[in-house]
């Protein structure tokens, strides 16, 4: 076992990770309705407003599955000094903020996707430190 701080920017990034996507997820799950709802709503002038269901489900599994690999990568990192979960979690974490973008600038919500760019920085970040 190694010492937390050897990886100490890998874990608060990590933690980063798990706490944006997990907490996204669970109130995706938590206010289904309201969700769909407002993102139908969003998305009513686009060729994505009939989809919005199903597009929310993708993202609500890749975020949850990000969000766990991103826990289980820093157990990961302190228990065997091995990012290799982290580097997945990275990497699903990377695809998600892509896909939201995509749809925010087809929504041409361009606030909206500034606002994810700020989170696909330290995402980017967390890649390139566990590639």
């Amino acid at each position: 076992m190694i010492s937390i701080l050897d990886h100490i920017t890998e874990i608060i990034l990590l933690l980063f990770l798990a706490i944006t996507f997990l907490q996204s997820g669970l109130d995706k799950i938590l206010d289904w309705k309201g969700n769909i709802g407002w993102l139908k709503e969003h998305f009513s002038k686009t060729f994505m407003g009939k989809i919005v269901e199903i597009n929310v489900a993708i993202i609500l599994i890749i975020e949850v599955i990000a969000g766990i690999l991103a826990v289980l990568g820093i157990y990961q990192l302190i228990v065997n000094d091995n990012s290799t979960l982290g580097f997945y979690a990275a990497i699903l974490s990377a695809i998600t903020l892509l896909l939201l973008l995509f749809g925010q600038r087809v929504a041409k919500d361009y606030d909206g996707a500034r606002t994810i760019v700020i989170y696909l920085i330290p995402t980017l970040f967390a890649l390139y430190l566990m590639q």
